[in-house]
């Protein structure tokens, strides 16, 4: 009798530590990418069910439902799972979406999320330009617009930078005064 409850007891342990390892969650992943300042909608998110055991914490939950009144501080990257560090409110935001227009090609890593390095070449007396300045260095590419001018001479591509407010002068003036700015994709990242 004693060996038979000792198997039972064994089974049901078993039982309830397979259970418990293969416990699911339904999380929040990406539709599609999600920009700085975007607000998490039922349109582009997925609901996905995942393991994540003690990391749950670190996410938002489809059982906590979408968090009002937030919005991405970070961009978050398609099919990846939200984290609730990407989150925070329209204050935290000290990045904003610049538009700067390149007319160089452009490698094809240089995709939103990736950095990019931004000179500026201001205008000088002799028709000519001043040697290049490095004005934003590790900026963030919010979005990436391909086009072409007017009668489709060439291709232009605008690149949407995430650019600090203490940045933002020295970008916006360069701009202002047709200087030529140049993009140079950032491998490493750095700032």
């Amino acid at each position: 009798m004693v060996g038979i409850l000792l198997v039972l007891a064994s089974v049901a342990g078993v039982a309830f530590l397979v259970g418990s390892a293969d416990r699911t969650t339904e999380v929040y992943a990406a539709r599609d990418g999600i920009a700085v300042g975007e607000t998490l909608t039922p349109e582009n998110v997925v609901r996905v069910k995942v393991r994540l055991g003690d990391a749950e914490q670190h996410y938002i939950t489809a059982s906590d439902g979408l968090p009002q009144g937030t919005v991405a501080v970070q961009r978050i990257a398609k099919d990846q799972l939200v984290p609730r560090a990407s989150l925070g409110e329209v204050d935290q935001l000290n990045r904003k979406p610049v538009a700067i227009q390149v007319e160089q090609s452009l490698p094809s890593q240089a995709v939103p999320g990736a950095r990019v390095d931004v000179w500026v070449a201001q205008p000088d007396a002799k028709n000519g330009f001043s040697e290049p300045k490095l004005v934003l260095p590790g900026a963030e590419i919010a979005e990436v617009t391909t086009g072409s001018t007017a009668l489709g001479s060439s291709k232009t591509t605008v690149l949407m930078v995430l650019v600090e407010d203490g940045q933002m002068p020295a970008l916006l003036g360069a701009q202002a005064n047709e200087a030529k700015i140049s993009v140079v994709w950032n491998p490493g990242g750095t700032r």
